[in-house]
């Protein structure tokens, strides 16, 4: 979809792994600002998201690169335990571009796109950061404690790049910094269809963008 103010926010594919290593050092270097940690990825786990379809990008197509379209944002989806939880994870908006709502229109394709090829799944987050608190709230996550999470050592692996995993490790994976918040949809019965809440998202952004 592309915005009023012209950015582009796209499911990634193979021909953005281009982006893949500026992606990765845009959000070392956020973390390194925030003091606070992050579960290193590397460039073949990143790409290999983007070609699997599970990647959201944000660009800017009136600034061209060496890469081409200049990069804005971007997210990732993972699953875990036999795909009965999802996460949206690696949120990132370029400095140049923060302050201009393009988190929350990652986020909202993230969840979209999660919902629309999981429906069923669980969709967990785990986050320091109050902006990213917030625009899972609105998207109706609760905070849960980690035994809600998945079980899965697969992800848990994932945060000992983190600068606080001996945090979690010390506290046998009950708590940490980061807060645990869970999308379940058995409690959201009733409720718009993936599809739709695309739809209504979409009329959302586009007012907003107006207003």
């Amino acid at each position: 979809m592309i915005y009023e103010d012209g950015i582009k926010v796209i499911v990634a594919d193979a021909s953005h792994e281009k982006y893949v290593d500026l992606i990765i050092n845009t959000i070392r270097e956020a973390a390194k600002k925030r003091g606070t940690g992050i579960a290193e990825r590397t460039h073949e786990y990143v790409a290999t998201k983007m070609k699997e379809g599970k990647a959201v990008l944000a660009l800017d197509p009136s600034k061209q690169t060496e890469l081409g379209d200049t990069f804005v944002g971007f997210s990732y989806i993972e699953t875990w335990g036999n795909k009965s939880y999802v996460t949206t994870s690696g949120l990132i908006v370029h400095p140049d571009y923060q302050g201009r709502n393009i988190a929350k229109r990652i986020k909202d394709h993230t969840f979209t796109l999660a919902r629309v090829r999981w429906p069923h799944a669980k969709i967990f987050s785990l986050t320091s950061g109050d902006a990213v608190m917030k625009m899972n709230t609105a998207l109706g996550y609760v905070p849960v404690s980690f035994k809600q999470l998945t079980d899965d050592d697969a992800f848990w692996r994932g945060c000992r790049g983190c600068v606080n995993h001996p945090i979690l490790e010390m506290k046998e994976r009950k708590f940490c910094i980061c807060t645990g918040m869970l999308y379940d949809p058995a409690q959201h019965k009733g409720e718009p269809t993936p599809v739709e809440i695309f739809q209504e998202i979409m009329k959302e952004m586009v007012l907003r963008e107006k207003g």
